[in-house]
């Protein structure tokens, strides 16, 4: 499983207008996208204006289709002028547990 994790700041103001189009983005991609595997967004507990973007796939192509789609795109469009990010959190693959012998 590939994941990505990556944080934004948004205006106090286009508080509700970033979360409207980022859980869009997450509908439409774990719809239409077969290697979504989650997309989760979660607000800053300490932060109101700082969320963080939570999202897995079956693996880096996955990703990258993604990234090149039109919800991604969308996504960008409409938050792409007044919201700080995405800063990196972590990128990578998951590191599956040992098979017992």
């Amino acid at each position: 499983m590939y994941t990505v994790a990556v944080s934004f700041d948004v205006p106090a103001e286009r508080r509700q207008d970033f979360i409207d189009a980022a859980l869009e983005d997450g509908r439409q991609s774990l719809a239409h996208e077969p290697g979504t595997r989650a997309f989760d967004l979660v607000a800053d507990a300490e932060d109101p204006d700082r969320f963080y973007l939570y999202e897995a796939y079956d693996d880096e192509a996955a990703f990258d289709a993604h990234c090149q789609g039109p919800y991604f795109a969308r996504f960008f469009e409409t938050v792409g002028a007044w919201a700080e990010g995405p800063t990196w959190l972590l990128r990578g693959t998951s590191v599956p547990a040992p098979t017992p012998a």
